[in-house]
């Protein structure tokens, strides 16, 4: 298939990069600055490198269209002051240019924070829940729910489990909705290698069209 990647040099972004070139798709790196772009990146068998600035809906939908999917795992930062707003501009732009560029599917890695874990609450909303990484779950919350009220458009939002870290692909996870994933009274985790084969896994065989999934051990 022919993927478009948003954020392939970032920290799931470049996990998702690996699998899909694994498994022998052609993938397109929409990066902001072709000239900036490292070269691993680019000298890459099956990555093109296309320069296009997520938060510009344009740009977006000229650099993905006649592609199978769109997968943005796009940050506009974790040390941006600016992050919440950023970050929400970026998911509008993204949906929008997919949806101009008639991609077929939207695969949007979210945060954890969306995740239930009671009856009506929220992951971001509890009080141990670290104040660095509010912003950036608050603005993935809303991005969700505006995908939520697309009727256009074969959107998947991915969330992971509380735990995200680098670590081996193993290939054996487990699926879960819109519920925290705990791990007897821990909360699971997840290699980015093993969240990347999820994610891959939901391109090749689409099972949560117009939902979000998260994966964990």
């Amino acid at each position: 298939m022919k993927i478009a990647l948003i954020g392939a040099t970032g920290f799931v972004g470049s996990a998702i990069l690996t699998e899909l070139l694994q498994r022998g798709h052609q993938v397109t790196a929409l990066v902001r600055d072709a000239a900036k772009a490292p070269a691993s990146l680019s000298s890459q068998s099956g990555v093109t490198v296309v320069q296009a600035d997520a938060q510009q809906a344009d740009q977006v939908a000229s650099a993905a269209r006649g592609h199978d999917a769109l997968v943005s795992a796009y940050n506009a930062g974790w040390g941006n002051p600016n992050l919440h707003d950023d970050f929400l501009a970026g998911s509008r732009a993204v949906t929008a240019g997919t949806k101009a560029a008639a991609v077929p599917r939207l695969l949007v890695v979210g945060g954890a924070g969306s995740l239930y874990v009671a009856p009506g609450v929220q992951l971001v909303d509890t009080p141990g829940f670290p104040a660095e990484w509010r912003d950036g779950a608050s603005a993935a919350r809303e991005a969700l729910k505006l995908l939520q009220s697309e009727d256009d458009l074969a959107w998947t939002f991915i969330s992971p489990p509380a735990l995200l870290q680098p670590g081996e692909r193993t290939g054996h996870f487990r699926l879960g909705g819109d519920d925290l994933l705990m791990n007897g009274d821990q909360p699971a985790a997840i290699s980015t290698a093993d969240l990347a084969v999820a994610i891959v896994d939901e391109i090749e065989q689409p099972r949560h069209v117009r939902r979000r999934f998260t994966a964990g051990y």
